[in-house]
């Protein structure tokens, strides 16, 4: 014991060298604050001496985009720009390929200067921004070659951590943080963290940031509706808070042949595009306003047919789990996909606490009515999300919550290596072995008649029925231990698999040696959801139905460490165990067959999924096959 735990501290010490050996900690260089006019200029130069002041000798970088949030200009062949100065805006440049832009000690990029005149309209409870006065004379830009992306590269894109309290930052150290960590991420690599890194409580974001951080890799942050000023009056102010605790809400970055652009599509208050806009109560609306528009076309006439285009933001362009809503897909999402007609591109979010890997040509019922596209142009993966179904569930062996997802897949992180314009994609489950891509169940005929009772006791108003459900998992009998009769009532074999899209194919080998196909219960093919538990996924939905964790009880006097507290201090609990918020009731991607009935006896039926860029998983399951069903517990009656 003793010499494992010397060889773990070793392993860390050698860790922490190596990543404060590649560290570049600096920002840019403001000149004569308050000194400027109607423009501010400046000069993007190579930082040899990594100070982030331009010192003499040091040469200024040619080409580089520079943006005030609405329009662009190219650093000359002296690395110099000069750009008009708005009222308000985040000056920006574009990391350029083959360089990368310092960062502070979180490892958030430093590529950007803040300038608000007057600051924010109205006091705001996490501070907003302050009068920054009138523009400085000009800033300069650093930037350095050792350390930058070459062709090939990783980034690990976090979606939704969403931690509503410190005890949750815990949650995501000991979870996705842990799998970041021995990736083994340099600054040629980099963290997107999606959207919705906290749960309006912006306070924690520094202790968020230098958790995560210990993956070594530069994190580039997308803002979400979670993230931002509640007390905030107009969309023009609601993310102050986050531009002076992280940096800009939209900005872009290139990264080898990518270019990635971060969008911010949370319209709050929104005031206008859906009746539920502008009332008393303020709401957020999915949208990419008319100054990022411009923004962002400006942005491709200035960058290279031949490289893809990454989109990162928040709220999807569309998703399945939510097809049909009005306020989780983004309003404009044609007016993007016309931007971006003929070119390579990608869109990346989170939001929705799914994972959901859309293939081009894929569309379902609701796309068209709320967002006015048609089968998608190009690839749109909703990365799942670090927080699960926002820690609910049951505590793993890791001490976090299981908390899967509202489609079953486990909390964890999308990974994406790029090589040139290519990259391919796959989903890591938070501390699950690598090697695993998929959960594989039987959904029986007792499966289905238990997930009925549940869902119809959910469905009742929670003030007048009974508080202990009708039944919980001991009241559901073995899946993989069948009779004749499971096989006349209809038994399916199911693969959920977690990243799995439409070029996904999925295979059983049956005891006999043949092979059994596996459809995917969703075609993508303009279709509804599918609901109910039919099409539920029986592995994610056994381990969702019935969490313990709502009965945990002491003496201890604290009354809030009574069952669990979960979002803004919601109490859940004590009570019976309870189904959690979210269940995977539906699902695109779980495929399914009819299993064939089977000879009496022990089986063993592998299940193998392939997806588009060959990565392969399978899992074994072993089937049992009696002509009655044995006793379930201990036989007590042997012995009286």
């Amino acid at each position: 014991m003793m010499m494992r735990l010397v060889l773990v501290l070793a392993l860390g010490a050698a860790l922490t060298g190596a990543a404060q050996a590649d560290r570049w900690e600096a920002a840019p260089q403001v000149i004569n604050p308050g000194a400027g006019g109607e423009t501010i200029r400046g000069v993007v130069f190579e930082d040899a001496n990594r100070n982030g002041v331009r010192d003499a000798g040091e040469a200024g970088v040619a080409g580089v985009l520079v943006s005030n949030g609405l329009d662009w200009v190219r650093t000359d062949e002296n690395g110099a720009y000069e750009i008009a100065v708005r009222d308000d805006m985040d000056l920006t440049i574009v990391q350029p390929s083959g360089w990368r832009v310092p960062t502070d000690h979180r490892l958030v990029p430093q590529f950007f200067y803040t300038h608000k005149p007057g600051g924010t309209g109205n006091e705001l409870r996490f501070g907003g921004l302050e009068d920054t006065g009138p523009a400085p004379e000009a800033v300069n830009f650093p930037l350095i070659r050792e350390g930058a992306a070459g062709q090939a590269f990783t980034c690990a894109v976090l979606a939704d951590p969403q931690t509503y309290s410190n005890d949750e930052i815990g949650y995501l150290r000991d979870g996705v943080t842990a799998d970041l960590i021995e990736a083994g991420f340099s600054s040629s690599d980099c963290l997107i963290l999606a959207g919705d890194v906290v749960g309006d409580d912006l306070g924690l974001l520094d202790r968020l940031l230098e958790v995560t951080a210990t993956a070594n890799a530069p994190q580039w942050l997308v803002v979400g509706n979670h993230d931002i000023d509640f007390d905030a009056r107009t969309n023009a102010d609601k993310a102050d808070s986050w531009r002076r605790i992280v940096g800009p809400n939209y900005y872009a970055f290139e990264m080898g042949q990518v270019l990635f652009v971060v969008l911010d599509n949370v319209d709050y208050p929104c005031q206008a595009g859906r009746d539920w806009c502008g009332g008393e109560r303020p709401f957020y609306n999915g949208i990419v306003s008319e100054t990022q528009m411009s923004w962002l076309s400006g942005l491709l006439e200035h960058t290279p047919e031949d490289r893809l285009v990454v989109l990162a933001h928040h709220i999807p362009f569309v998703s399945f789990v939510d097809a049909t809503s009005d306020r989780h897909q983004t309003d404009n999402a044609a007016e993007i996909h016309a931007l971006l007609e003929g070119r390579e591109a990608l869109s990346i979010s989170g939001h929705t606490h799914t994972t959901e890997n859309h293939a081009p040509g894929q569309i379902f019922e609701g796309w068209a009515e709320q967002t006015g596209i048609g089968p998608l142009p190009f690839r749109h993966i909703i990365a799942g999300a670090a927080s699960g179904a926002w820690y609910q569930g049951d505590f793993n062996v890791d001490g976090v919550p299981m908390a899967l997802q509202r489609m079953g897949a486990p909390m964890g992180h999308l990974r994406l290596d790029f090589e040139g314009a290519d990259y391919v994609e796959r989903y890591i489950g938070a501390r699950i072995d690598p090697r695993r891509g998929q959960w594989v169940g039987l959904n029986t005929p007792a499966f289905r008649d238990w997930f009925e009772t549940i869902a119809e006791w959910v469905g009742e108003d929670w003030r007048e029925r009974d508080s202990v459900p009708p039944a919980s998992i001991n009241d559901l009998p073995d899946t993989r231990l069948l009779t004749a009769d499971d096989f006349a009532g209809g038994v399916w074999l199911t693969a959920n698999v977690w990243a799995g899209s439409a070029e996904t194919r999925v295979s059983a080998r049956l005891p006999g040696g043949e092979t059994l196909i596996l459809e995917r219960t969703q075609e993508g093919a303009g279709e509804a959801a599918r609901i109910g538990a039919e099409w539920a996924d029986p592995f994610a939905v056994q381990r969702q139905a019935s969490v313990g964790r709502y009965a945990l009880e002491s003496r201890s006097g604290d009354e809030r460490a009574q069952g669990h507290e979960l979002f803004r201090g919601s109490r859940f609990g004590p009570s019976a165990p309870q189904p959690q918020r979210a269940v995977a009731e539906r699902n695109m991607h779980l495929w399914r067959a009819r299993l064939p009935e089977l000879p009496e006896g022990v089986h063993r039926i592998a299940v193998t999924s392939t997806d588009r860029n060959g990565l392969v998983f399978t899992d074994t399951l072993v089937v049992e096959v009696r002509s009655q069903r044995p006793p379930r517990r201990w036989r007590a009656e042997l012995w009286d």
